[in-house]
C-alpha cells in the first residue's frame, strides 16, 4: 500500500513519554498493538515531518480540483 492510497483500516494512536525518557507512539489497529519508541531528538523530527505534511496538505486542498474530478 502506498502512502498516498485510502484505506478503510481504523486505528487508534497513542503518544507519550515512556519513563526511560522515550516518546512512544502506541498504534492499536484490529488485533495488532504496535509500540515505536524514539528518542526526543527522533521525536521532534517527527513532529516537524508531520507538521510539514499537514501544510502541504492544506496547499492541496485549496488547490483546484483537475478537470473532470470534484473536490470533495
Amino acid at each position: 500500500m502506498s502512502i498516498d492510497k485510502q484505506s478503510d483500516i481504523a486505528a487508534n494512536i497513542q503518544i507519550g513519554p515512556t519513563t526511560l525518557g522515550m516518546v512512544r507512539i502506541y498504534i492499536e489497529a484490529e488485533g495488532i498493538e504496535l509500540p515505536l519508541d524514539f528518542d526526543p531528538d527522533e521525536a521532534e523530527e517527527i513532529a516537524e515531518e508531520l507538521l510539514a505534511a499537514a501544510e502541504r496538505a492544506r496547499q492541496m486542498g485549496d488547490s483546484p480540483a483537475p478537470a473532470g474530478k470534484k473536490k470533495r
